[in-house]
């Protein structure tokens, strides 16, 4: 066990006050009162306690991201995600993706992909619960933030959006970008939707909230009603989990991408390439990643970090089903543990809705877990740690905490929780 694993297990310490989080979450001044409201709406979204991490395990899911990216952007990858996919999929407008997660367990021996994420939220209410944190061990900051990265992170998001913008448009002037869902009031995370205008709005750009159903389509320019008149649509940041735009209340926005009349990001082609589960197949299968030409030290590295995982087919519904205690089953489509099951928690009627579905079956890995305290007794809940990252650079990592048999925000104690990366210290162990 190292020092990160018996902190984890073994201290059950609270850095976190909500006068040092609604410092970071009040930033402007249309921000304010947004830490009562979410106590109130979303009395699990925070856990008070940092969950701690070796640095070489965080070396390797630096370099599982990389290697990752790398096998993406091969061509013999992009025409097998592509072919399965829409054929809006392959329109290319330039833009790479906002905020892809990576999302991980920690075995006994490293991190494990459990899946990639195009379209992950959170990003900006944990920037500001990692500062929260921080700003309780001041004294300790050569190992809360030891290159000062926290304070410097609005500044990261804007300047990957601004340079979205100019893998597609060059250097003309960005104006005015959208924050684009369903309903986006009744979404979990619309408080981060608020926080995105206001850190937008900071740096100079018109930014508003919008329903793609509020957007139109004409002259060959993507509208919304409230921007000023003659300004249309620059950016996108879409946060809709249509990920091919399919729903006739998005044609709009669709027509806008496909014309390239609107920055999108992140955007069909993304999801197709990163986040469908099937892709966890391919990335799992040593010898398919060797004929498309993965060399050898990748290929090595994917074989310990991508649990084997497989299709799930009526063909092979008995040897699955003997299995399945050894198995987690996820919809090929789906996201945010939606529909996703463990497979010893399968009954048989559940198991039938799997087979008529469209599911991929991977290995389980057990999260490993956090020691939090409530309502002064500790209790042990299961961890598991997002890579936010932008062209497979890690930007933030994040932890979430839950009991249950999925991730959830409805634990008692648990929550999104800052990740501490503890420095390599002489002669630092477990004792």
């Amino acid at each position: 066990m190292n020092l990160a694993d018996a902190l984890n297990l073994g201290c059950a310490c609270q850095t976190l006050d909500t006068p040092r989080l609604r410092e970071q979450l009040e930033t402007e001044p249309a921000l304010a009162g947004l830490t009562a409201r979410l106590a109130e709406s979303h009395p699990h979204l925070f856990s008070r306690s940092a969950v701690f991490l070796d640095a070489g395990v965080m070396a390797q899911i630096a370099d599982a991201v990389a290697a990752l990216e790398r096998v993406i952007a091969l061509p013999a990858w992009q025409q097998h995600a592509l072919d399965r996919a829409p054929p809006i999929a392959r329109v290319d407008q330039g833009p790479a993706g906002v905020f892809m997660g990576y999302d991980f367990h920690l075995a006994d021996d490293g991190p494990r992909l459990i899946e990639i994420n195009s379209n992950a939220g959170g990003a900006l209410l944990n920037a500001a619960l990692a500062r929260a944190h921080r700003a309780c061990c001041e004294s300790f900051q050569q190992v809360f933030d030891p290159q000062d990265t926290l304070r410097q992170l609005d500044q990261v998001f804007v300047a990957m959006f601004r340079a979205e913008w100019r893998s597609q448009r060059g250097d003309a002037p960005l104006r005015n970008i959208l924050i684009v869902d369903d309903s986006p009031e009744t979404q979990y995370l619309a408080p981060e939707f608020q926080m995105a205008l206001a850190l937008f709005a900071a740096h100079g750009l018109t930014a508003l909230v919008a329903d793609p159903r509020e957007l139109q389509w004409r002259d060959g320019a993507l509208w919304h009603p409230a921007l000023p008149a003659g300004m249309p649509v620059d950016l996108v940041y879409n946060r809709l989990t249509d990920f091919y735009l399919q729903d006739s209340g998005h044609e709009a926005l669709q027509q806008a991408y496909r014309a390239g009349a609107a920055v999108v990001t992140p955007h069909p082609r993304t999801h197709a390439l990163y986040a469908d589960k099937r892709n966890l197949i391919a990335l799992s299968d040593a010898a398919l990643l060797e004929s498309w030409g993965v060399d050898a030290a990748d290929r090595a590295l994917l074989h310990r970090v991508v649990p084997a995982t497989q299709r799930v087919t009526a063909e092979h519904a008995d040897a699955l089903w003997g299995q399945r205690r050894a198995l987690f089953f996820k919809p090929a489509a789906g996201f945010g543990a939606r529909a996703a099951y463990r497979g010893d928690k399968l009954t048989r009627r559940v198991w039938e809705e799997i087979l008529a579905g469209d599911y991929v079956a991977q290995t389980t890995v057990p999260p490993s877990e956090r020691l939090v305290s409530v309502d002064g007794q500790t209790v042990r809940l299961k961890l598991d740690l997002r890579a936010y990252t932008y062209r497979g650079q890690v930007q933030l990592l994040a932890a979430r905490t839950w009991s249950g048999q999925t991730t959830n925000f409805r634990t008692e104690g648990g929550g999104f929780s800052p990740v501490v990366v503890l420095p390599a210290l002489p002669g630092a162990t477990a004792a």
